[in-house]
């Protein structure tokens, strides 16, 4: 192995920068180094992924073809929060395809599709539970998100998720007075029909 650099003629990033791996989440380049693999010579991302315990080697060369990216920017940052006030869309087919499509949206890297399985998989308090299965794929959204969020506005991972569920909360309580307003309006019609 070689020494650690900065950055060098391959890189697109340099050690200490934030990165989003689209498996993995939020890591951060600790250094770049050589390292001679069968015979040939590759220059290597060290990316650390705390939370997770990890560290990935990518080749420089293959950061964009494997989809690592840049954090997101603040008002990328914004939308996916917008995102979350949204209203759920829950397709009607069999969970297994929903799951599958949640797990392609988490591990696609992109921060609105998070938001999106966040916001779809959300349950307050007074909703119906989640199912074992859907309560991970919430968990999993969820924590993604939060480290993302947390990086870019410089929060810990604890705030960031608080952010996020505060939005979701507020969404939620919206849309169960809105909800609470048409039954009103609705029984007061059936009312005056009678």
């Amino acid at each position: 192995m070689a020494a650690q650099k900065k950055t060098t003629k391959n890189s697109t990033y340099k050690t200490g920068d934030y990165v989003v791996y689209p498996a993995h989440g939020v890591g951060k380049i600790i250094r770049i180094e050589d390292q001679e693999i069968a015979g040939a010579k590759l220059e290597l991302y060290v990316i650390d992924f705390e939370k997770d315990k990890m560290t990935l080697r990518v080749p420089t060369a293959k950061s964009d073809a494997v989809g690592m990216r840049r954090l997101s920017d603040p008002t990328a940052v914004e939308q996916a929060l917008k995102t979350l006030k949204g209203r759920a869309r829950v397709k009607r087919t069999m969970w297994s395809r929903r799951a599958q499509e949640y797990e392609a949206k988490i591990n696609s890297g992109d921060l609105v599709l998070i938001a999106e399985v966040v916001r779809d998989l959300f349950r307050s308090d007074r909703q119906p539970e989640q199912s074992y299965s859907e309560r991970q794929l919430y968990e999993a959204a969820l924590d993604r998100m939060a480290r993302e969020v947390a990086v870019v506005k410089e929060l810990s991972d604890a705030d960031g998720i608080s952010e996020i569920e505060a939005v979701l909360e507020e969404s939620a309580q919206k849309a169960e007075k809105i909800a609470a307003e048409k039954e009103a309006a609705k029984a007061a019609d059936e009312e005056e029909a009678a």
